[in-house]
């Protein structure tokens, strides 16, 4: 590739931007556009940058004179000006495919279902702790292209969704963790979960066996495609149901064992582990392969999987307000990560939930809700498929702000149980993304 190259964006937002500065820094002609409306503090930085954009259209003839597009994860390739793109023989790659050129830093790439971000804050907390120089990007902290462009780090470690996956053609990880697999986002993959799980699989391309493959063995989905994939890096499962011969596993005195040849074996008691629930016994064993993989000293590991803070919007605890807890759960957009939350509290639940419902199959909650929730508080325009799964399991109100959301969870809940904003669904019905949903829970309850 030339310097003479141009380079075309689409979407304006923080993957958008941060791959315009770099492309700038590395001497492109770049061209951003943007079919809805840029954020100002983004049309500060182009304009500060001198790098022509536009808003609330696609320029079509001149984003087809690029060499190559950069596209945002969120917008789907069957859009129209991709569609043209793609026909014209022009390539669609990531800001995460682009940004990798241009760093010789070692590469963890986290992706999965769930957990990806505290699993993703988490091992970068054992890697800073260790006084490693490390930056953290993908879809979590600031654009991995803006970091590439501005910052020297010799590690990154990058929460990976399966839309940035999506974008990849030459990119690889070093050590790359696979959580667990579960429905999500169909609609972006024909509803078909076997195109979904396959681009999960993404982050594993290009890797060699000089390379590290860390992944859930218990998980069924991952389990099954394992079976007709080839994966060339070096394999390292963790499990809580069995022993692995290397990796991680969770034994009958309630600890967890990293075994990895020519390291000695480091347990841990689950009951020193920073973050509750059985969901986080995985995220931990997981954050902690990859930082035994970078042979890190025990103590390290072991004061790191300890001491973490877990991430905003994520089983986030607020306050308690005569008696009773609130939790802001925001970060659960899918009914797995709503099983885990459930799973993990042992208090009577007043249940927040609703959104953009992505084709959900409630079926798997139901069981837990019996057991553990006293009622369903619905928050979104529309209500009717959560309605419909719960109304004959406990009772079922409709609220259409976090405010009254709020305010009827808390009469509806006693001294000693706890509320739990846990979606299960996308927010843009009510919300601009879930950090302001959790932001608006937040304040609701503080202002009871």
């Amino acid at each position: 590739m030339t310097k003479t190259h141009n380079i075309a964006i689409l979407g304006a937002g923080e993957s958008g931007v941060g791959a315009a500065l770099l492309a700038k820094k590395q001497g492109f002609e770049v061209f951003v556009s943007d079919f809805g409306e840029i954020k100002e503090k983004y049309k500060e930085v182009l304009n500060k940058e001198n790098i022509e954009w536009e808003e609330g259209k696609h320029n079509s003839d001149k984003i087809l004179e690029a060499t190559e597009i950069i596209k945002s994860p969120g917008i789907p390739e069957k859009v129209q000006i991709v569609q043209k793109a793609l026909e014209k023989g022009i390539q669609v790659i990531s800001e995460i495919e682009f940004a990798g050129r241009y760093t010789q830093a070692k590469l963890i790439g986290i992706t999965g279902s769930n957990g990806k971000t505290t699993t993703t804050m988490l091992t970068y907390h054992v890697l800073k702790k260790a006084g490693l120089n490390v930056g953290i990007a993908g879809n979590v902290g600031s654009s991995f292209a803006k970091q590439v462009a501005s910052e020297n780090y010799d590690y990154y470690v990058l929460e990976l969704s399966s839309f940035q996956l999506d974008g990849l053609v030459d990119f690889k990880v070093d050590v790359s963790v696979l959580l667990n697999i579960t429905p999500d986002h169909l609609d972006r993959y024909e509803y078909k979960f076997g195109n979904y799980v396959n681009s999960k699989f993404r982050i594993t391309n290009n890797q060699t066996n000089q390379d590290y493959f860390i992944y859930c063995k218990d998980d069924e989905a991952i389990a099954k495609a394992l079976e007709s994939k080839s994966i060339k890096a070096k394999q390292l499962p963790f499990s809580i149901k069995e022993e692995v011969e290397e990796g991680a596993f969770y034994n009958k005195n309630e600890e967890i064992v990293f075994n990895l040849i020519n390291q000695e074996p480091q347990t841990m008691s689950i009951h020193d582990l920073a973050l509750n629930g059985k969901h986080n016994i995985y995220n931990s064993m997981a954050a902690g392969i990859a930082s035994k993989v970078l042979d890190l000293r025990k103590e390290i590991v072991r004061e790191s999987l300890s001491d973490f803070q877990n991430v905003e919007h994520r089983l986030e605890h607020i306050c308690y307000v005569n008696g009773i807890e609130f939790i802001n759960d925001s970060k659960a957009t899918n009914v797995n990560a709503v099983w885990y939350a459930l799973e993990s509290i042992n208090k009577p639940i007043v249940w927040i939930a609703g959104g953009v419902d992505k084709g959900n199959d409630y079926e798997e909650l139901i069981p837990l809700v019996k057991s553990k929730v006293k009622a369903l508080v619905c928050l979104g325009v529309d209500n009717s498929r959560l309605v419909e799964a719960f109304k004959d399991v406990i009772d079922v109100y409709e609220t259409s702000s976090a405010k009254d959301a709020v305010k009827l969870s808390y009469k509806l809940g006693a001294k000693g149980d706890l509320v739990l904003l846990s979606p299960a669904c996308a927010s843009f019905d009510l919300f601009d993304n879930y950090e302001e949903r959790g932001l608006e829970f937040r304040k609701a309850v503080r202002e009871l």
